[in-house]
């Protein structure tokens, strides 16, 4: 949206400039400083090696995280955002993705640099199978079809393979490694994961603009109309598969290796339910979606919502773990603490889908639009 306008006396000389993603100075000098902003992070944390205390070492973990949940995310968006394809399967992939590279590490004895891309690979070529079913079924069927992948790679994973993935039990992971260095320490990894987000993201905004993301496109708004403009609809609802499954194994790599332990309780039903929640969130179909969304709901149920229930973040209000139990003596306590956190991150949720329905990503258009065209934004 907002991309295709450019301010008032600024014109498009040549090609170059007309497809260009930041097509004014100004725009080059915000992302880039953006950019290069997060990159110091990790200097300027407690564990830095500079020792300073300007940022809480505890935001380098929450930005990684989120970061590594983007990138699976910004995979759902390719799938569900530009192609219209539901999937309730997607934690699934990421349990390939981690436990593919884990065994590639661990029982082939590659590099961490290497078992990436094939785990990425892999993890594609495993969301094509699931995705034969979209040839048939679509809408409501699909989003059941998808399911089934949830139920079946973890049973496959706990039973099956559990000489190479150590079933239910958590499996350790190697620390990464390049030409002696170690990426061990969370700053060291920061500076893996934070670059490849960004280029995936990258590439993703690209793939939208090319052939394949128009083909994408008009298979999402009428997938009948695209196919009889001679769109193979089927060949590219595998292909939105393959990508997005792909994306979804890198960000499960990634995260095993963050953490250098995998489980299977890490990708629960629910995680897939939150990612497609995260999509909404921050408005499928756009290329900051998956990042706003991702940064929404986990600082929302990461930091807000603990502090709202266990700490007295309003002045003269305390915290709804003591305030209720008063309220309802005739619920037990502990009924009453285990249900606050889902039952914030509910209302917070219907909330604003009722006053943001098309997500923060599309307010955050409108108003570089509005910005754009002034005086003239109303």
């Amino acid at each position: 949206m907002s991309a295709n306008i450019r301010p008032s006396g600024i014109f498009d000389t040549n090609y170059a400039q007309d497809i260009a993603l930041n097509r004014t100075r100004f725009d080059k000098i915000v992302s880039n400083g953006l950019f290069l902003f997060i990159l110091i992070i990790p200097l300027l944390a407690s564990e830095g090696p500079f020792g300073l205390k300007i940022i809480p070492q505890a935001w380098v973990g929450t930005i990684m995280r989120i970061a590594i949940y983007t990138i699976a995310v910004q995979g759902l968006n390719i799938l569900v955002g530009y192609t219209g394809q539901i999937s309730l399967g997607h934690a699934a992939f990421m349990a390939v993705g981690a436990y593919s590279s884990a065994a590639f590490v661990r029982d082939l004895g590659l590099s961490f640099w290497i078992a990436l891309p094939c785990a990425a690979l892999f993890t594609g070529i495993i969301g094509l199978i699931f995705g034969l079913p979209s040839l048939r079924v679509k809408g409501f069927y699909l989003a059941m079809a998808t399911l089934a992948a949830q139920f079946i790679i973890p049973w496959v994973i706990r039973f099956p393979l559990e000489p190479f993935t150590n079933g239910s039990r958590a499996l350790e992971v190697p620390i990464p490694t390049l030409f002696g260095i170690s990426f061990a320490h969370e700053s060291a990894f920061y500076y893996v994961v934070i670059p490849l987000a960004f280029l995936l993201a990258l590439a993703a905004r690209n793939i939208i603009r090319t052939r394949i993301g128009r083909a994408f496109v008009s298979i999402r708004d009428n997938d009948l109309a695209a196919e009889l403009l001679g769109i193979n609809v089927f060949n590219y609802k595998l292909q939105a598969f393959f990508i997005s499954s792909l994306y979804a194994g890198i960000a499960g790599a990634l995260l095993a290796f963050d953490t250098n332990t995998v489980s299977l309780d890490v990708f629960p039903f629910n995680r897939s339910i939150e990612m497609l929640a995260m999509l909404v969130i921050g408005g499928a179909g756009f290329p900051l979606g998956a990042l706003f969304g991702t940064a929404f709901v986990s600082l929302l149920t990461q930091i807000f919502i603990p502090a709202v229930v266990t700490q007295n973040v309003i002045p003269l209000i305390t915290p709804l773990n003591d305030t209720l139990p008063k309220l309802l003596p005739f619920i037990d306590p502990g009924n009453i603490q285990a249900a606050l956190s889902p039952l914030l991150f509910g209302t917070a949720l219907m909330l604003f889908l009722i006053i943001e329905p098309r997500g923060i990503a599309y307010r955050w258009e409108i108003l570089k639009i509005s910005w754009k065209i002034r005086p003239y934004s109303h």
